[in-house]
């Protein structure tokens, strides 16, 4: 099997980020190449300066080469404590995408590896996400679970 480069974003990575994240939400929501994304654009630049200057967030990129062929985040934020979650500390899995020529490979599955040991040595141990038809299969071998207790207000326009 191919060894391919992981890493975890930096602040200089900001561009690369930001492209990939509107490839990730075009990919997810099967818009059209010529669908406007400048918005998404601005609030992720300003998204991912805040979050990877003050830690909130980890990405990780995966290159063949110099080629960006995988990405995945994981986005830290504090609620109250509760019995479930007792320090208030919880961690969302977002961003994940494999370059379809390099899917089946394994490397969506150590990206949210490395994510998880990332929560782990913040002390987070409370991760949820929303999973697409794909993606679903590998969160549940991974061990991820459906949750019965979540609820959402939809927008009442």
């Amino acid at each position: 099997m191919k060894e391919y480069t992981y890493r975890k974003a930096r602040l200089d990575d900001l561009e690369l980020l930001v492209s990939s994240r509107v490839m990730v939400l075009r990919a997810a929501n099967k818009l059209p190449e010529d669908t406007d994304m400048s918005e998404i654009e601005r609030q992720s630049r300003a998204y991912y300066k805040k979050a990877l200057s003050d830690g909130s967030h980890t990405a990780i990129l995966v290159f063949d080469g110099e080629r960006l062929i995988g990405t995945g985040g994981m986005s830290y934020y504090d609620v109250m404590p509760t019995c479930d979650v007792n320090t208030g500390r919880k961690a969302y899995v977002m961003n994940m995408y494999t370059d379809p020529e390099y899917r089946r490979q394994g490397i969506a599955y150590k990206t949210l590896d490395l994510l998880v040991e990332d929560s782990k040595q913040r002390g987070v141990e409370h991760i949820t996400l929303e999973a697409t038809d794909m993606g679903r299969p590998l969160y549940e071998k991974y061990g991820f679970v459906q949750m019965k207790s979540e609820m959402q207000l939809r927008n009442k326009r």
